[in-house]
């Protein structure tokens, strides 16, 4: 199973077979043998096809069980459905295979998910409530039938007819009650899928056709994705029969997303997904919203940034393939980007739409050629379908075989292809009997018929319709009895030839229909074929003004069916019409039209079109300049859309619009100026170079450059174009690390640009002069690379104060100086710069953004140069996640993210953590780079660091040995000197400690020393470090727990307390040592060493529920004992300074106590429980009540609190009252998840989860199962007293609680707070009660006395402690 799978608390449908047929199966019995093996194989397809699983096929007290589970194994939209549907599959089927005797039964609702027995022999198993009402509804279910249970029918009920059984009783419920038995599906369809105007008829050259494409959907079934590829000329009907295999896959549950282009679309990048991902977001907004329709794209994106399943980096990425929903803002958001990673990023966008639709086809048809950026966006989309998208079905027809980019060449494997050919004449006729109507086999079509239709038709599917339509309406077909035939009538009988009288010309009969057409019509008619097959109403509106031509569409498409139309967009209804029409036109005729458009173009003032729809309006207009052949006009266009999408980051799409204007500037009669021809030179040269097509990229800047100091005379030198021209080509340099090539362009550059600009906030200086500072940089010229950083930096400065750009502008300065100050190891200057970056990033950028990763590493890099690691560390995991979400986790940009976080772990005293990680880095960089690149040097030295950290020498001269033959291999002498000289150093030292070991006989090892791993156990300091606290938690239970380490976070950075461990209890153990190490490093706490303890008295072998997180991370560091680590810290502490904070079971702490009472009497001064007390005014001394810490290992409860008050031990013990005294509003929750820091994102998710959980308990009968240990008074009127502060809401809601809930109890933090005498004092009440001459206080005794003094100054306390601790761990 996978790790996600393991130990969860999951909503499933449990379906149970019973095949009592095969109750008493003997093993010599071959025939029933082979029943129960096809009956296996049977019941297996269809779960597998209903996204289910196979839990067993087994042998028990119920006879032989067949056992599928849907839900468990990914989060499917309504696996009850899901569950429904295949049983009644199931059901057919057994009746089919002749079984005379068996049963189902269904069931739904929350059960455990997860992995059970020892690890040598453990197996994945689904165990709870449902399950035993799935079995206990299949032994009431009658002979042959299904029975399913009320959850099963609440939510299938719209998608399936039921009837409802008797009143059934089982084991296990309460009375009497109904189930159901599943009927029939109810039909819904959801596509509308445009009906032929003929019945589909499989002819037998499109038999094969059709079971290859159905064969492609039944794969998409069973969770294979697959690619179609549909090839054939026009009109043999490619989408009818596209259309055929969608109809039937919409009876399979399928979702349909179609899109067309044309010849003209494959200059736009991402143009033939436009379609498909507006109705992606459409249908998705919908189906969250619950049906109600989401008008459009726009409107639909809005929905999904606002339930939180799109981010502000997602909206952008969308926006790269559906310029409506961009958001001009955030452009932003995709520099830095490389096209590999931008196609990466927007399908990471992508898929969380797409798995939410699946079963899934998407069609992409149209007759013209795919644009590379689309090839690749579908290459990674399909790549990754497998694990995140798994049913789904890509369709893509073309009349000539697909030209697949390179990039994309994975597509064509297991690719299937599908080529249809013109029919036969026997097809032909076969198809004619169909439309003729004719049934009888006596009768026989006439041969002349058969050919006159073959010869028109040219075997056309199509052709032959309207060929037969328009012979019939003519009525030139008729039946002859004698001959028994179909044949052709003579209409003028001084004719031989009847033929003659049809057509050869097929255009006339496609445009018969038209043949009253007014001539206004008409005319629209022309321009709409000239404009192409499909167009936008938005763009074209422009031509209302002269010619009313949207409206006269409208018109077309009303009363003749000319157009369809879906959203703004309109298509011709029939190819073969929209050919015949613009068949029509001379070559004069299109020309004129052209320039009439063009015209009405240039009227409407195009400058003030919205700027989202300007570069296609560009594009177009740019088209209809080049078929009107006026080539400046065409030249001007194509340049304006090329710079759009170059400020989109669209490179793809620019370099191809440059490549166009520079092709229409050559026809220009007199030749332009040569400023006119080098800016789009250097225009597509620097697109190239973003592309990484370097060599194409070094030719076209080359030759412009050549031309340039060839043509221009020192009089007449265009300067400005000069400098553009030698820093483009040597950006192009320095992007090879051809350093000192491209420094010697900019040192002919930067002294021009100087001089021709005369304002000194140019930005554009800014830049010149910071492309040449980075060359210097990376060429290893540190010091006037830090001098020309400044003066870019204050260049950018005076720009910002001129208010000619945004603050934004100068992190770019920051970053670039940071990196050169760390260089020359000035690295607290270096963090200034880099934090300066940082805190412009948080303020203008999405969190998830690249450059906020960026700067996040940059400093904690900073950070640990600076000995301050631990801080580092949070920073380094968020720049981690953030570069897994937009990279992959194969990108260098992730493997340098890891290198960064080993450092941290490294600073630290975390060394095999450090290992652990660039280990990672390694792998990745070995695959991503070519063999010995230079970029793999620094993970060398730090790997090399790390391990000469943790003992092993010997591995650790290896790996520097190695960084410096990659150095000899990239670098000429003098270059990166401090580089090689450090790793020969290190070589010369590591040699000598190995000898000196060897020859003291001491020997080597690779095991950590032991003064290492007790590193972080130093001596604690009371004073300057605050009170030493050892907390036992379960963590991962609720999340109280974990904002209880929150709130341990702040009051670490103020210096108040200072955990010195943290020790995880209740099974499982382990994970929950995991979640809490994770969380610990996000927060700052690094350094606190964790310990696994008990199982905190839950049975053995028994996992209890607990959330997880991304962050959750196991470490070599943990501590396998948690009481050893105990007495370790202890050890470390003054006497009688340590505090226990126990919020979990108390097994742990009291096994402590009686095992090591001695140092728990010395060294601790007071136990701080989350609990109860039987009241403090009854008896001598204090006893625990039934409180769920205490309940879970009630006699360790019990023994430490004796303990305590015999040893004199101080105790303090928060009750729930005292939570109930002090809830905090869901609204404090939603403020720290805006701080994005990833511990507050996961702590939000989990809470409104949790509470929904909760919800789904309190509403069951308090005999149900499925409560769990949820008390009796724990009702539906205590859950709304509790959380919402209002009368009660009805157990059929059956939305989300979050919404309404008010108030959450949280009380652990509390507890925290309990720790510190100053916030006992302020902050609370408590009752005490003395024993032995100690004091032990309780605070909350009961509903009414809570023990809070002010709520309010509480609650502000610890909010502002928890926005503080978030805040600072990312440094904001």
């Amino acid at each position: 199973a996978m790790p996600m799978l393991l130990n969860e608390l999951r909503p499933v449908a449990i379906v149970f077979v019973g095949l009592h047929d095969l109750d008493d199966i003997d093993p010599r019995d071959s025939t029933l043998l082979q029943l129960m093996n096809e009956a296996f194989k049977t019941l297996s397809r269809i779960t597998h096809a209903c996204n289910g699983a196979v839990r067993d096929m087994l042998f028990d007290d119920k006879g032989c069980v067949f056992i599928s589970v849907f839900g468990a194994h990914s989060h499917e939209v309504n696996p009850c459905f899901d569950a429904t549907v295949s049983a009644m599959r199931m059901e057919s089927a057994l009746k089919d295979l002749k079984l005379k005797r068996f049963s189902l039964g269904v069931s739904f609702g929350e059960c455990f998910c997860g992995e059970v027995g020892p690890s040598i022999r453990s197996d994945y198993v689904v165990m709870g409530p449902e399950v035993n009402l799935a079995a206990r509804l299949m032994g009431k279910a009658p002979n042959r039938s299904t029975l399913v249970s009320k959850r099963i029918f609440t939510h299938s009920k719209s998608f399936i007819h039921f009837q409802k059984s008797e009143e059934i009783q089982v084991k296990g419920k309460d009375g009497f009650f109904h189930a159901y038995i599943p009927q029939t599906r109810i039909d819904r369809q959801n596509v509308e899928i445009t009906e032929p105007q003929q019945p589909f008829v499989i002819m037998p050259s499109r038999q094969n056709a059709m079971d290859s494409l159905m064969l492609v959907k039944d794969r998409a079934v069973k969770s294979i994705p697959t690619i179609a590829f549909v090839s054939g000329g026009p009109f043999l009907g490619k989408s009818r029969l596209i259309n055929e295999v969608a109809g039937k896959a919409i009876s399979d549950g399928f979702r349909i997303l179609k899109s067309f282009r044309t010849s003209l679309d494959s200059f736009t990048s991402f143009f033939p997904l436009r379609q498909i991902v507006s109705g992606a977001m459409i249908m998705c907004a919908t189906e969250v919203e619950g049906g109600t329709d989401i008008g459009n794209e726009i409107a639909a994106a809005n929905y999904l940034v606002d339930q939180n399943i799109f981010n502000k980096t997602d909206r952008v990425n969308i926006g790269s393939i559906v310029p409506t929903v961009a958001d001009a803002q955030l452009l932003s958001l995709l520099s830095g980007l490389n096209p590999k990673a931008r196609t990466r990023s927007i399908v990471d966008s992508l898929m969380k739409i797409l798995k939410l639709l699946q079963p899934l086809i998407i069609i992409l048809e149209g007759d013209g050629d795919i644009d590379p950026s689309s090839w690749s966006l579908l290459a990674e989309l399909m790549q990754r379908a497998s694990a995140e998208c798994p049913k789904i079905m890509l369709i893509v027809s073309s009349r000539d075989s697909p030209t697949i980019t390179s990039a994309a060449s994975n597509l064509r494997k297991n690719a299937v292809q599908v080529k249809l050919m013109p029919f036969e004449k026997y097809e032909t006729e076969q198809y004619l009997r169909v439309l003729l109507g004719v049934k009888e086999r006596s009768i026989s079509i006439d041969q002349r018929l058969l050919d006159v239709v073959h010869d028109r038709a040219n075997g056309c599917p199509l052709f032959i319709e309207c060929v037969a339509r328009w012979a019939l309406e003519k009525k030139m077909i008729e039946f002859v009895e004698g001959s028994k035939k179909m044949s052709l009538k003579m209409l003028d009988e001084r004719s031989d030839d009847v033929t003659a009288a049809i057509p050869r010309e097929l255009s006339n009969i496609l445009l018969a229909p038209f043949n009253k057409l007014p001539p206004p019509l008409w005319d629209v008619l022309k321009i709409a074929s000239c404009i192409g097959y499909s167009f936008d109403a938005d763009l074209y509106s422009t031509l209302n003004q002269v010619l009313d031509f949207m409206p006269r569409i409208r018109e077309l498409s009303a009363k003749y069916d000319c157009f369809e139309q879906t959203g703004s967009h309109f298509r011709w209804k029939q190819q073969a019409v929209y050919e015949a029409v613009k068949s029509l036109l001379m070559v004069n005729q299109r020309q004129k039209i052209h320039r009439m458009i063009v015209r009405a173009f240039e009227q409407s003032k195009i400058n003030h079109i919205d700027d989202i729809k300007g570069g296609d309006v560009r594009r177009l207009l740019g088209r209809h300049c080049a078929l009107a052949e006026d080539w400046a006009g065409a030249f001007e266009q194509y340049m304006r859309a090329g710079d759009r999408a170059h400020a989109m980051f669209n490179f793809n799409e620019a370099s191809k619009m440059y490549e166009e204007a520079i092709d229409f500037q050559a026809k220009i009669e007199e030749q332009p100026p040569l400023r006119s021809r080098m800016i789009p030179t250097i225009n597509l040269g620097t697109c190239l170079r973003e592309l990484a097509r370097y060599k194409e990229a070094e030719s076209v800047l080359t030759r412009c450059l050549n031309e340039a100091q060839s043509e221009f005379s020192d009089i007449a030198l265009d300067e400005e174009l000069y400098v553009r021209a030698l820093t483009a080509l040597a950006a192009l340099y320095q992007a090879q690390s051809k350093y000192d090539a491209a420094r010697k362009l900019f040192e002919r550059a930067v002294p021009i640009a100087r001089n021709i600009q005369e304002s000194r906030s140019s930005l554009w200086l800014a830049e010149n002069i910071a492309g040449y500072a980075e060359t210097l940089r990376k060429s290893g010229d540190l010091p006037q690379a830090e001098r020309h950083h400044r003066e870019a930096l204050e260049i950018r400065t005076r720009a910002v104060e001129e208010k000619s750009c945004t603050e934004l502008e100068l992190a770019v300065s920051y970053t670039q100086l940071g990196c050169t100050l760390a260089g020359m190891r000035q690295y607290k200057e270096a963090y200034e710069q880099h934090h300066n970056a940082l805190s412009l990033r948080y303020r203008y950028l999405d969190f998830s953004h690249g450059l906020v990763s960026e700067s996040l590493n940059y400093c904690a890099e900073s950070l640990c140069a600076l000995g301050r690691g631990g801080e580092g560390i949070s920073l380094a995991l968020h720049a981690v996640e953030i570069r897994k979400l937009i990279f992959g986790t194969s990108h260098p940009a992730y493997a340098h993210a890891l290198s960064v976080l080993a450092s941290c772990y490294h600073a630290v005293g975390r060394y095999f953590d450090a290992c652990d990680c660039l280990e990672k880095c390694l792998e990745i960089c070995e695959v991503a780079f070519q063999k010995n690149h230079a970029n793999i040097i620094p993970n060398l030295m730090n790997y090399g660091n790390v391990l000469r950290s943790t003992g092993d020498l010997v591995k650790a001269r290896i790996v520097y040995q190695r960084a410096i033959t990659i150095h000899e291999l990239n670098f000429k002498g003098g270059q990166q000197a401090r580089q090689l000289e450090k790793c020969k150093a290190e070589v010369d030292d590591l040699t000598f400690k190995i000898e000196q070991l060897e020859s003291s006989g001491a020997g080597l090892s690779n095991e950590i020393p032991d003064e290492i791993a007790r590193k972080h156990l130093a001596p604690a300091d009371v004073e300057s470090q605050g009170t030493p606290v050892i907390v036992f938690t379960d963590i991962g239970r609720d999340v109280d727990d974990e904002l209880a380490l929150v709130l341990l976070s702040a009051l670490k950075r103020k210096h108040i307390l200072n955990p010195v461990a943290v020790i995880t209890t209740l099974s499982p153990e382990r994970d929950r040592a995991h979640l809490a190490r994770g969380s610990m490093d996000a927060m700052g706490m690094p350094d606190v060493p964790v310990g696994i303890g008990s199982c905190g008295g839950v049975t053995d072998g028994v996992d209890l529920d607990m959330y997880g997180a991304e962050y959750s991370r196991s470490s070599p560091c943990i501590f396998e004992s948690g009481i050893e680590l105990v007495y370790r810290v202890l050890e470390s502490v003054p006497p009688r300074s340590a505090v226990f904070l126990c919020i979990a079971s108390l097994s742990d702490a009291a096994s402590f106590i009686r095992e090591h009472e001695e140092m728990f009497i010395s060294k601790v001064k007071e136990v701080v429980l989350m609990g109860g007390v039987v009241s403090t005014e009854l008896g001598e001394s204090l006893i625990p009540d039934s409180a769920y810490n205490n309940n879970c290992d009630i006699s360790s409860a019990r023994f430490l609190y004796k303990r305590c008050q015999d040893l004199g031990i101080a105790t303090a013990t928060l009750s729930r009252w005292a939570a109930y005294g002090c809830p905090i509003p869901p609204a404090l929750l939603d403020e720290i998840a805006k701080t994005e820091h990833m511990v507050a994102t996961n702590i939000r998710s989990v809470s409104k989860l949790s509470i929904d959980q909760l919800w789904n308990k309190v509403i069951l009968h308090p005999s149900d199962p499925r409560r769990e240990k949820l008390p009796n008074r724990c009702d539906i009127s205590w859950f709304c007293r509790t959380f919402m502060s209002k009368g009660e809401i009805s157990k059929e809601w059956t939305s989300s609680v979050w919404t309404l809930v008010k108030k959450l109890n949280m009380y652990d933090p509390l507890a925290v707070l309990l720790c510190v005498p100053a916030y006992r004092a302020t902050h609370f009440d408590w009752k005490a009660k003395v024993v032995n001459g100690v004091s032990h206080i309780v605070v909350g005794s009961s509903e009414r006395d809570t023990g809070i003094r002010n709520r309010l100054s509480l609650y502000t306390e610890y909010s502002s402690l928890f926005l503080f601790a978030f805040q600072e761990t990312l440094h904001k």
